[in-house]
């Protein structure tokens, strides 16, 4: 089953609901539900405009979109992390926009713009400042008058002051807010052109309701909007299970394109509906043969310089490594401590650090050095364990963990381990909690089918926030009863200039761009081979304006350049359909019609008839890829 089909193939409902606004056959109206409305420039011919493509790849390029991005002219490198959007891209990211814009129209978004620099006093009022100045991920400047300012990486604190300041009873709710504006972030390593950034455009929005219901509907009706969005973007996206990171909140998705340069693993229960990251995923695990069985003495056994789990399965042949618990040891980081902690894991599985954060409540987890280990245990690494672990550690065991019996662990002794160690009977019980990496082939959740991965670029996520933000700002309205009743609020994020390099990631071939026609910078591009033939000019120039006349976003290419050279051009930058008036003209009467969206489907038409079929192509294309069925 293809990825998109993910959560995709449920959200059929608001296509019926799109009116056709492309009938005639050749007439296209510009905007409404399902179209995106050409720039209000209107036609364009490439003489016009500032087009400069490049015959080699950047040395920086590491994956297809920032290669093709940067040959094609889109973008410009100015710095790490910082780019130029030419004038194409910049037509490629408003039809993105409006797609935006108009489906959050839909389920009530009213659009804002909130400042870039938002005072320090603002964050801390959140508790976040500090968190973020620890991560290190905010970019600071300071005023003449020494007030400290973050750029914004996001903007849950001034959205939240403001609906406080405005929202005075029950009765102006649900309220939803979002905007679309520039983010910075103090990227550690910026790489991947558009894909790790440190300045770049995002959409955020906010949900304000009553009480948890109002946030379960206004965060449902975002996640179709969602759905619509990339559906409308002609990509292949999917929603999956997530990790809330440093926004927080009871639970969140992200939207991913699939796409195999994708920098997140994801696994995907085959045939059924369950997807999560997998920094979040979960899975079924065979239990350990040691469960249920009676316990026995614990022992003592010298395991000189047997350190790791295949040693000791090689030195104790019998007892495989879903026997053994291994003890990672590690320290979890916060703002003003940090925290020594034991992790009892099976033998045969891998602590999931992400998991083991959010557990711990930390900033970040950082395994112990191997001189922390002998100083906090007194042992080499490799052998520590349950029993007798200093008091300094907080413990905590994966569930894979839970039920087993005589155990074979580390003794907190240089070269001894214990065998038929009990928890709870040799050791205190620990607590339990999932902070295990599930892995492909496992059993899903869900219907235990086995897990696959899939790679996948991030593209948009979903919070529900709670009263995270407005309980630690103050921030309520009178409820219903009078009282001061904090907002119940949700967090919904697209990465706009995110989404156009994933669509290069998605939709390319071997000579360059294939932009999905709803966000192509131009839907048609016409190219006369030779401008200098008044024959060829002419259809050209019939074409364009006819086109243009039908409502399509047209390109007329009337630069004077060798013909394998324009067609090249126009490959690299990814126009949808191209219209080549050549010497099939003169020979037959016919032009040649190429949908490179449909795997460069070529046809030679009669003249007169290249209209009509490319406001065809155009009305499927512009409907991005619906749901089937």
């Amino acid at each position: 089953m293809p990825l998109a089909s993910r959560r995709r193939l449920r959200d059929t409902e608001w296509g019926s609901a799109l009116p056709d606004r492309l009938a005639p056959a050749v007439h296209l109206e510009p905007a409404g539900s399902g179209t995106v409305a050409p720039p209000p420039e209107g036609p364009v011919r490439a003489t016009q405009l500032h087009i400069v493509t490049y015959r080699n790849d950047p040395a920086d390029a590491e994956i297809t979109s920032h290669r093709l991005m940067a040959r094609a002219g889109y973008i410009h490198k100015i710095s790490a992390g910082l780019y130029v959007y030419g004038p194409l891209l910049w037509r490629t990211l408003g039809k993105i926009k409006a797609i935006v814009r108009e489906e959050l129209s839909r389920v009530g978004g009213q659009e804002v713009q909130l400042p870039i620099m938002q005072d320090q006093a603002l964050w801390e009022r959140s508790g976040r400042w500090e968190v973020y100045q620890a991560s290190r991920t905010m970019l600071t400047t300071t005023d003449r008058r020494a007030t400290t300012f973050g750029l914004a990486p996001t903007a849950e604190e001034v959205v939240t002051d403001y609906a406080d300041a405005t929202v005075k009873s029950y009765k102006q709710l649900p309220l939803s807010l979002y905007q679309i504006h520039t983010k910075f972030r103090d990227e550690i390593r910026p790489r991947f052109g558009l894909m790790r950034v440190k300045e770049f455009i995002m959409k955020d929005a906010y949900s304000f309701d009553i009480d948890e219901a109002g946030l379960d509907a206004s965060y449902e009706a975002y996640r179709k909007a969602y759905v619509r969005i990339f559906q409308r973007c002609g990509l292949e996206a999917f929603g999956v299970d997530a990790d809330p990171g440093d926004i927080g909140g009871s639970g969140s998705m992200e939207f991913m394109v699939a796409a195999d340069a994708g920098e997140d693993a994801i696994l995907i229960e085959e045939g059924g509906d369950y997807a999560a990251n997998v920094e979040k995923a979960s899975s079924r695990i065979e239990p350990s043969p040691s469960q249920g069985e009676a316990p026995r003495p614990m022992r003592r056994e010298s395991t000189p310089n047997i350190r790791t789990v295949a040693q000791l399965e090689g030195f104790f042949p019998e007892i495989s490594a879903d026997r053994m618990v291994k003890t990672v040891l590690c320290r979890a980081v916060h703002i003003d401590r940090e925290v020594p902690w034991a992790v009892l894991i099976r033998g045969d599985q891998d602590v999931n650090e992400v998991k083991l954060r959010n557990h711990t409540g930390g900033l970040s987890i950082e395994m112990l050095t191997d001189a922390d280990i002998v100083k906090l245990t007194g042992a080499q690494p490799g052998f520590a364990g349950p029993v007798d672990l200093p008091e300094a550690f907080s413990v905590v065991a994966d569930e894979s963990v839970r039920g087993m019996a005589n155990v074979l662990c580390g003794a907190n002794e240089t070269d001894v381990h214990l065998l038929d160690v009990n928890l709870g009977r040799d050791c205190p019980m620990p607590e339990f909690a999932d902070v295990r990496t599930a892995r492909v082939g496992e059993a899903g959740p869900r219907t235990g089918a086995p897990l696959v991965e899939r790679r996948g670029i991030e593209v948009g996520h979903i919070f529900k926030l709670g009263t995270k933000y407005s309980a630690a700002m103050g921030a309520s309205f009178a409820g219903p009863n009078g009282k001061p009743t904090p907002f119940v609020m949700g967090c919904y994020g697209i990465g706009v200039s995110r989404v156009a390099a994933a669509a290069v990631e998605q939709q390319s071939d071997d000579r360059g761009i294939v932009w999905p026609i709803p966000i192509a910078p131009f839907e048609v591009v016409v190219a006369p081979l030779k401008v200098q033939d008044d024959a060829q000019r002419g259809a050209a120039e019939g074409l364009y304006t006819e086109l243009a006349a039908a409502g399509v976003d047209v390109l007329l290419d009337d630069r004077k350049m060798g013909a394998g050279a324009k067609m090249k051009d126009c490959e690299l930058m990814g126009f949808s359909i191209m219209v080549v008036v050549g010497r099939g003209l003169a020979a037959s009467g016919t032009v040649e019609v190429r949908n490179r969206t449909t795997g460069d489907e070529k046809v030679e038409l009669p003249l007169a008839d290249v209209v009509t079929s490319v406001v065809e192509m155009v009305h499927a294309g512009r409907r991005g890829l619906l749901p089937k069925g």
